[in-house]
């Protein structure tokens, strides 16, 4: 009971922390229009230069001896490692779960113009990367500020917040999905998974770059080619629905989208707010963290590995979370109730009886959902329980933002007999309740992967593609909050943290679904917030660096001026 009333305090603070930050209105319009405004001001670099890129990623202008620990491919794997994760898998599901299909154009838009966010922010911190004591490169937007911008105080706070982010983004939403999608898929229990990963983990990140970046080039196109051949495996057995998925993204783009099946719908405002943070979570554009990985490539011009980067988003979120978006859409299921164990993080009791087949009682429950006004009043006081169901019928249980259906109590699985206390709407009598309702994240990502060509084989893809991306994602984030920690303690301190790195991760695989999304949505903005700051402060800067490449790539490859370089007037 006291450890129940402590979590409720947490998340409640969480909560209101997370109302100023991740989940605030200006947050995704600041993102957003940061985005825009370096796009605009920089002429669109992510369309002129995406051919000149790809052929910088394939070594066509590669300089023997150039400063650096990896290759342009490794910088950009590993960088993709850290995005390409649960954020694609789950994090896309959850947008869709919580805000329709509007949310995935907003994830787009947040691609599009991420790509030139990741162009700036790259280039920066490549420009401005420094040596360790052990020789290694070090860099990332915590230089630029300090050497740059004569900022200590924030180049001190973003690096404390990209340590706490790497549990918070890279290593317990990843731990967490892995263990959850491995246990509905193949019966294994959680902690199981998390011991044998955390030691895999901690095999890897005890290599420090070198080996952190020989794992991602060879993981990266193997997952990313397992999981595009199972999406595209549901998406032509449900190609009738694609154009209308499609229509659906783009007509509730500026609306929000209607209630339809168990989903309640949504406002604009929900799913433009959702769509963007959970963009942000999937690509990490304009968040800092990517930099840190090419900082390290062997380039001698910034830029060069700037463009490189402008790849990312376009892999991450135009290829594979519209992919995922659309097995979802086109599949039915993110309508669909299922049978699931409730978390009581996310179940509510509501005083009355509510129907979703009543328009009036879908937008009431609907309005309570995103905290606007409403009639609607949490249920205060005893539900009786016979043989595991409730006998009394003055309240309504909710369950991951829908109307519960065929709701059981139980302890240790038998059927429970009883009084049931609740209070402020929350179960306050310890039992197991389980029935039907709606599901996000990787759970509705792994039945949707089943209603394709690949039928319950689908659930598979899902989880070995879940294993790969989530536990690549935690291996770059690994480097990132080691990085951060030498730019504060000194090498010295990176064996302490990367002890408590795999610790977090084992912890993380039993720990609650929803409160670890919850705690990757407020350390992102503690991430993003500065770093944005920078970029705008430096964006005369980043367009003078553009002219000075363009004059160094004439004078060094005159015979590929033409071709790479017209009509690029900087």
């Amino acid at each position: 009971m006291q450890n129940q009333s402590l979590l409720d305090s947490f998340v409640g603070f969480l909560n209101t922390l997370d109302t100023y930050l991740g989940s605030a209105q200006y947050f995704p319009f600041a993102l957003l229009a940061t985005g825009i405004f370096l796009t605009l001001y920089l002429k669109f670099p992510q369309i002129r230069y995406f051919n000149h890129a790809w052929r910088i990623l394939l070594g066509k202008y590669e300089t023997p001896g150039a400063r650096g620990d990896a290759s342009h491919f490794q910088a950009l794997t590993t960088a993709i490692s850290s995005t390409v994760g649960t954020g694609n898998i789950g994090g896309v599901a959850l947008a869709i779960f919580l805000g329709g299909p509007a949310a995935l154009f907003w994830m787009w838009m947040t691609a599009f113009f991420g790509m030139t966010s990741k162009f700036v922010e790259v280039t920066l911190s490549h420009k401005y990367r420094d040596t360790d004591a052990n020789g290694f490169i070090v860099g990332g937007p915590m230089y630029v500020m300090e050497r740059r911008l004569n900022m200590k105080w924030l180049a001190v706070f973003f690096a404390i917040a990209t340590i706490v982010s790497s549990f918070g983004t890279g290593n317990l939403p990843q731990s967490n999905n892995i263990a959850s999608g491995v246990n509905s898929t193949f019966g294994i229990p959680e902690w199981a998974t998390g011991a044998v990963l955390a030691i895999l983990l901690g095999l890897v990140i005890v290599g420090g770059i070198k080996r952190i970046v020989q794992v991602a080039e060879k993981i990266v196109p193997f997952m990313a080619l397992i999981y595009v051949v199972g999406a595209l495996g549901v998406i032509l057995v449900n190609l009738d629905q694609v154009a209308h998925s499609f229509v659906a993204v783009f007509a509730d783009a500026f609306t929000g989208s209607a209630a339809s099946g168990g989903f309640l719908g949504a406002t604009f405002a929900y799913a433009f707010n959702r769509g963007v943070n959970r963009g942000l979570f999937s690509n990490e554009a304009g968040q800092g963290s990517a930099p840190i990985a090419h900082a390290a490539a062997r380039a001698e011009e910034p830029v060069s590995e700037g463009m490189v980067s402008i790849l990312e988003p376009f892999i991450d979120t135009i290829i594979i979370c519209t992919l995922t978006g659309l097995v979802i859409l086109s599949s039915g299921v993110w309508t669909e109730k299922h049978e699931n164990r409730f978390q009581n993080f996310d179940m509510q009791f509501v005083a009355g009886s509510y129907s979703e087949e009543n328009p009036d009682d879908r937008n009431e429950l609907s309005s309570y959902l995103r905290s606007s006004d409403s009639p609607v009043e949490v249920f205060e006081g005893v539900i009786q329980v016979i043989a595991g169901r409730a006998v009394t019928s003055d309240h309504t249980v909710l369950h991951n933002r829908s109307i519960s259906e065929d709701v059981h109590y139980s302890i240790d699985g038998a059927p429970y007999s009883g009084p049931l206390n609740v209070s402020g709407g929350k179960l306050v009598t310890e039992v197991d309740v389980d029935g039907k309702s709606l599901v996000h994240s990787v759970d509705l990502t792994t039945e949707a992967f089943s209603r394709g060509v690949f039928g319950d084989y689908g659930r598979y893809i899902v989880a070995i593609g879940l294993v790969l991306f989530a536990f690549t994602t935690a291996v770059a984030w690994s480097y990132y909050g080691d990085r951060a920690m030498t730019y504060l303690f000194g090498v010295k301190s990176v064996v302490f943290y990367r002890i408590a790195y795999v610790i977090g991760f084992f912890v993380a695989a039993i720990s609650d679904t929803s409160l670890v999304w919850l705690i990757a949505a407020i350390t992102i903005a503690f991430m993003t917030l500065p770093n944005l700051f920078t970029m705008l402060v430096l964006h005369k800067e980043m367009k003078q660096a553009i002219v000075e490449y363009w004059e160094y790539f004439n004078r060094k490859y005159p015979e590929s001026a033409t071709k790479d370089n017209a009509g690029r007037g900087d």
